[in-house]
């Protein structure tokens, strides 16, 4: 895999708190450079990114609920719409954590199910947060998801106690199968750290550091 393979693949993020305009200026343009797939950042960013990058082919990925997933449903169902009217091309939803694990199941499904069906043809990815959940409840979230009719699911928001491991990137490749991409993030910063990670099964690396990733890999 070179340069240009796993440019394709990187989600360039941009998801701090403090991340100013001239950042998210910065972001846009050098994800047009490297060809990167996609920018990943808070919806108040989705506006600036939607003029910035045009008629780029670099998809504008908002983030809902992020990073907590602790918002109500209908606050994620109106980010989510407000998101979509200021040009988001691709939606990322943080899982209700606690709902899970205080038995919940399924109004997490449901949830999911709402966010999707407000993003209408507009892909949706289902954010997991593997660090705060155990075996059963990642298989759970990603059978939710396939149910739902999301296009992927993420490991992990990297705010998380930690973000992708090989071992969970492969237990949702053996939940989902090729039904739903794969969205491995957090922590993932060489090119080795990414490769680590598609020969487990991802098909997407979400990444702040996805130019240092491309100068670490092979030319051809």
């Amino acid at each position: 895999m070179n340069r240009s393979d796993i440019a394709k693949m990187i989600d360039y993020t941009l998801l701090r708190p403090t991340a100013t305009e001239t950042e998210v200026r910065n972001l846009c343009t050098e994800a047009v450079t490297y060809g990167f797939r996609a920018v990943s950042v808070n919806p108040v960013w989705v506006t600036l990114c939607t003029k910035l990058l045009g008629d780029s082919e670099v998809v504008i990925d908002a983030c809902i609920s992020f990073p907590l997933g602790a918002s109500t449903a209908r606050m994620k169902v109106e980010e989510t719409r407000d998101a979509l009217q200021n040009g988001a091309t691709e939606i990322a939803a943080v899982i209700n954590i606690g709902a899970l694990k205080s038995g919940y199941a399924p109004y997490v499904e449901k949830e999911i199910t709402t966010v999707v069906k407000a993003a209408g043809d507009i892909p949706v990815k289902v954010i997991l947060e593997t660090s705060c959940l155990n075996q059963d409840e990642k298989i759970a979230v990603c059978q939710m998801s396939l149910r739902a009719g999301a296009i992927a699911v993420q490991t992990s928001t990297g705010f998380g106690a930690y973000g992708a491991r090989v071992e969970d990137v492969r237990l949702i490749k053996t939940t989902v199968g090729s039904y739903l991409d794969i969205k491995a993030a957090g922590g993932i910063r060489t090119f080795g750290d990414a490769m680590r990670m598609i020969e487990a099964g991802a098909t997407h690396i979400g990444t702040s550091t996805g130019i240092d990733i491309l100068n670490d890999a092979p030319d051809v």
